[in-house]
């Protein structure tokens, strides 16, 4: 995203009291993006480098207190609600600082020291390339579903604006609008996370959607909850907001797929023939073994319902479903086993799976 689009959003999220996390290769603007933040909003610019701090840097050091320790506060520590801290290269501090860190996110305080109420807090990250020297926390799921993850990919128009309005020689702006290609190497960033959807992160993303009117909704809707929940549930998720496409159950296209609901489908565009493809594959993971038990006695629909299936969507994207089930087929064991073994002996008497299976040996 452009960088204003960025500023936009990780202040929104940031008066709804939650916190973004700005991915971006290393100089795109991410610590100037926080000063004008700063200054706009008339709050003081606190600068975490992490990477460079000991745990005392960060929690304060221990003091003797009235019969027990007690931990003074640290030197950077806000004295009131006008501040914005901004956790800097947050994926390349070591272990224990980010654990440290923690309880800063979660309770917005450090030991016995409370942050002032409304004080801001935004992170910022450069993505896990080989280049950068960082620890395993981008695996840390835990750590980070309490952000809203967002991604700068510098546009040079907008570098050019912002480049004039700073003093930077004509000549280099001039050059980048020329050459726009050379004002960044990396314009991809890849933030390899996997995120996925819990109470919490729902949570989260409705404190932040209050704050967006629909304008701002149908601009931003998408980004702000694949930053949460993950791109499969965000893109389910706006579809219906926007009454797009009812993702049906997939019980209902196994058990149930009425020529209503075929037509409906036939409908989708591929955004939701992704979603229910995801939904589908993802129920069929999940299935315990006392819902088996009732799938196995009733094969003979849920193969037939698949078969109606496959005339509703493109070739490749049924053939993800197919491919799914012969993979737990090749995975799993106990019933399971059994009954994905069945269904797909059923499947075959359609030429294509059968063609398709026979390739897989």
């Amino acid at each position: 995203m452009r960088v204003s689009d960025v500023k936009y959003l990780s202040r929104v999220i940031m008066e709804s009291g939650e916190i973004p996390l700005v991915w971006g290769h290393f100089g795109v603007g991410k610590t100037d993006m926080a000063k004008e933040l700063a200054a706009e909003t008339g709050r003081k610019l606190i600068i975490l480098v992490i990477s460079q701090m000991e745990p005392g840097d960060l929690i304060g050091m221990p003091a003797r207190g009235e019969g027990k320790t007690v931990f003074l506060k640290p030197d950077w520590w806000p004295e009131d609600s006008k501040a914005i801290i901004l956790i800097d290269e947050i994926n390349r501090a070591h272990r224990s600082i980010r654990n440290a860190i923690m309880q800063l996110l979660i309770d917005k305080r450090i030991h016995n020291h409370v942050l002032p109420e409304g004080v801001w807090i935004m992170a910022a990250a450069n993505p896990p390339d080989e280049e950068y020297d960082q620890v395993e926390l981008i695996t840390d799921p835990a750590f980070m579903s309490r952000f809203f993850h967002l991604e700068i990919t510098p546009d040079p128009q907008e570098w050019i604006e912002w480049s004039r309005s700073v003093g930077v020689p004509d000549e280099v702006s001039d050059f980048i609008g020329e050459y726009p290609e050379l004002l960044i190497k990396d314009r991809i960033v890849s933030m390899r996370l996997d995120l996925r959807p819990s109470p919490r992160s729902w949570f989260k993303l409705g404190k932040v959607l209050k704050n967006l009117d629909k304008e701002s909704f149908e601009k931003y809707g998408y980004v702000l909850a694949a930053g949460i929940v993950g791109p499969d549930a965000a893109r389910t998720f706006v579809n219906q907001t926007k009454g797009i496409a009812n993702i049906p159950q997939p019980s209902e296209l196994l058990l149930d797929l009425s020529e209503s609901l075929q037509s409906r489908i036939k409908g989708f565009d591929i955004t939701a023939v992704n979603a229910l493809i995801s939904r589908v594959t993802k129920y069929l993971t999940e299935l315990t073994d006392l819902e088996l038990k009732d799938y196995y006695e009733k094969i003979g629909v849920v193969s037939t319902n698949l078969l109606k299936l496959k005339s509703c969507l493109p070739k490749d994207s049924f053939f993800s479903i197919i491919r799914h089930i012969a993979y737990i087929l090749e995975n799993e064991k106990g019933l399971k086993r059994a009954f994905y073994e069945k269904l797909l002996e059923e499947l075959a008497v359609d030429g294509d799976i059968l063609d398709y299976l026979e390739k897989r040996g």
